[in-house]
């Protein structure tokens, strides 16, 4: 052992802090300590104890709650932070271990070009492309039309890429792993959350829980499931739809639920898939989203009788009911004459883009379930305020939306990424990074996007599950439209590729 270590642990010793959480520089785990006390007497009789504090504490380690350490590790303002990570999720303490050889897992997500620009520059996308994963273009249809959105049309490399949830989660957390970002994880649950009610000094334990005078402070205090407890400047709420920070801070939600569930699974295919297919039908859209090699991710949403039915059918039944759904059921495949549209448009086409010279292609056939088949309720929710006094609010414990587009786990990580910047703002200008007029600056910054999104997802929900004659024509028309007036169709691209400028019509 060198003697800066010795030396360390000698200071550790001399201010008796418990050894379960002692953290260097990079992630630590806190229980897994660097020596454990010789007896169990000896623990139940330390004279004091001191609750560790930190800067940040994020509730919930998932993709979204890493992505922002992973931002806050990689900006120059916020690198010296010091951060605690809450999440009984074990993967987390023990590592998340990816065979390449392994069937792809169902859950899986489609990031946009913000978002892996985002992820790029923040060191944590190279991690990705070491895993399985895949860049797409995209076809939209419904029974009678489509629209062939393609990189080139926009002068892109790609629309997006698909990668695993865990390929994602992973390369976030090896992000901050590999950086000298101070981070500890506490493998435990959030109990409970105590505001305004301690400072970040230091406050000591003996038989019973005492206030230090000097501690009428303005931090957070979070009790954790284990009975251990901390305080931190700023509480970051990102555990999810049903955030349990969320719920302890009072803030509340508005939305309701869809009467549908989206079913997805793993498929393979003969031949590597390359395209994103998304089929609008009566009961919801079907995507049949690529992942690499030969397998590709269904997200197919229907009503919750139908889901259930079809989770427990037969593979063959199951297979039999994607192919159908993808190309040959529910009406004539689109075709590019619908109404003499391509002729309709052809005034408005200006520097018409490549894709439109393009018929409608088959999506790939189906012929093998590669997971198993899972179900989830879709609902929409939106908090009526992202940030309070010391609590803060991103991803899905801010916002849950319809999965039509993929844009979820997207718009959590534009969530992450503003926050960090406005921490560092703050930082920068000296002001405390729990100050609620500070943490509004983000909620100013990310509500009316998030709202823009979430409407628009949910228009084209009730748009696409109306099934009438009339109006079906006018969808198709829409999509044809789409397809031949260039700039609307750059700007569709644009706004789904995560740029805030929404496309021209809309």
């Amino acid at each position: 052992m060198n003697m800066v270590m010795k030396k360390t642990i000698s200071n550790v010793c001399a201010l008796k802090i418990p050894r379960k959480y002692f953290c260097t520089e990079g992630v630590k785990v806190a229980g897994s300590a660097i020596g454990e006390a010789s007896n169990e007497h000896e623990k139940k009789h330390t004279v004091s104890k001191i609750i560790p504090q930190y800067d940040i504490a994020i509730v919930g380690g998932g993709m979204v709650g890493m992505a922002l350490a992973c931002f806050l590790a990689s900006m120059p303002m916020t690198k010296q932070l010091n951060v605690a990570i809450v999440d009984s999720n074990p993967a987390l303490s023990s590592g998340l271990h990816i065979k390449k050889e392994d069937p792809p897992d169902p859950r899986v997500s489609t990031v946009t070009p913000a978002s892996i620009s985002f992820l790029r520059d923040a060191g944590a996308w190279k991690y990705v492309e070491q895993n399985r994963h895949a860049y797409f273009n995209v076809w939209d249809y419904t029974g009678l039309g489509y629209a062939r959105y393609h990189a080139r049309d926009v002068n892109k490399d790609y629309l997006g890429c698909v990668a695993e949830n865990k390929v994602l989660h992973n390369a976030l957390l090896s992000c901050v792993k590999d950086s000298d970002f101070k981070t500890t994880i506490y493998p435990f649950r959030l109990s409970s959350m105590t505001l305004n009610t301690s400072s970040m000094s230091v406050v000591e334990e003996n038989t019973k829980s005492v206030e230090s005078s000097s501690a009428q402070g303005h931090g957070a205090k979070l009790q954790l499931s284990d009975g251990s407890s901390l305080y931190a400047k700023l509480v970051v709420g990102a555990d999810g739809g049903k955030s349990h920070v969320r719920e302890l801070a009072g803030i509340k939600t508005t939305g309701w639920n869809y009467s549908q569930n989206a079913i997805i699974c793993t498929v393979e295919h003969t031949s590597e898939n390359v395209c994103a297919w998304q089929r609008f039908l009566p009961t919801g859209p079907i995507a049949l989203l690529p992942i690499g090699d030969k397998f590709s991710n269904i997200v197919w949403t229907m009503s919750p009788a139908e889901s259930n039915s079809r989770k427990s059918t037969t593979e063959e039944e199951f297979l039999k009911d994607v192919n159908y759904a993808l190309d040959y059921g529910y009406g004539p495949r689109p075709t590019s004459g619908l109404l003499g549209t391509r002729d309709m448009f052809s005034w408005f086409k200006m520097d018409a883009t490549v894709s439109t010279n393009e018929f409608f292609e088959i999506p790939p056939k189906v012929i093998k379930l590669a997971s198993e088949r899972m179900v989830f309720p879709l609902s929409l929710r939106h908090a009526n305020s992202y940030a309070s006094k010391r609590v803060v609010l991103i991803g899905d414990a801010a916002h849950t939306v319809h999965p039509l587009a993929g844009q979820g786990v997207n718009l959590g990580f534009g969530d992450a990424f503003s926050l960090s910047r406005i921490i560092a703002e703050g930082i920068a200008l000296g002001t405390d990074i729990g100050e609620v007029n500070l943490l509004k600056k983000y909620e100013a910054e990310r509500r009316s996007a998030n709202i823009m999104m979430m409407a628009i997802l949910d228009g084209f929900q009730k748009a696409y599950s109306v099934d009438f004659g009339p109006f079906n024509i006018l969808r198709a028309a829409a999509f044809h439209g789409a397809n031949y007036i260039s700039p609307l169709k750059k700007g569709i691209i644009s706004y789904a590729s995560g740029e805030h400028k929404l496309p021209i019509f809309l």
